[in-house]
């Protein structure tokens, strides 16, 4: 008795059905990531009224929190830091040690509206002997007011 042995198919796997449903799930991930510029610290920044300030890719950002504690994040880094301590001296010594980068980077103070006036006086003291020149500060729009323009 003769025995045939079956041909044997041969098998391949298909990538490009694989390969598609990796690009839906990057571009989904890409699509519901948010890349939000702000950090973990929470602040409410007071009202006022005027025009947007240009938007500059590097900066100088000190963020006050309600508690009068100074948050530090310039251009270069991506996420701001807590100050080891809330001292005058360790503030002038991190914004030396950033400002002999550039000099004449912006300076953003964001303060809470409900941070003490001394806190935000002390940034803008320090910024100044530092030799920061343009030095602003963040607010947001105030709701319910309108821009009138004849």
């Amino acid at each position: 008795m003769k025995f045939q042995r079956k041909r044997r198919e041969k098998v391949d796997i298909t990538l490009i059905s694989m390969i598609d449903v990796l690009f839906v799930l990057l571009l989904f991930f890409m699509v519901s990531t948010t890349f939000n510029r702000h950090t973990e610290v929470k602040i409410k920044l007071p009202e006022a009224n005027g025009k947007e300030a240009d938007n500059h890719p590097k900066s100088v950002n000190v963020t006050i929190d309600e508690k009068g504690v100074y948050f530090l994040m310039s251009g270069n880094e991506g996420q701001s830091r807590r100050l080891p301590d809330q001292k005058r001296e360790t503030l002038m010594r991190e914004l030396v040690r950033l400002s002999q980068e550039e000099k004449e980077l912006p300076f953003i103070i964001s303060a809470d509206a409900k941070t003490p006036h001394q806190s935000v006086m002390t940034v803008l003291d320090v910024a100044g002997q530092v030799g920061f020149d343009h030095i602003t500060f963040a607010t947001q729009e105030s709701e319910g007011s309108e821009e009138t323009d004849k």
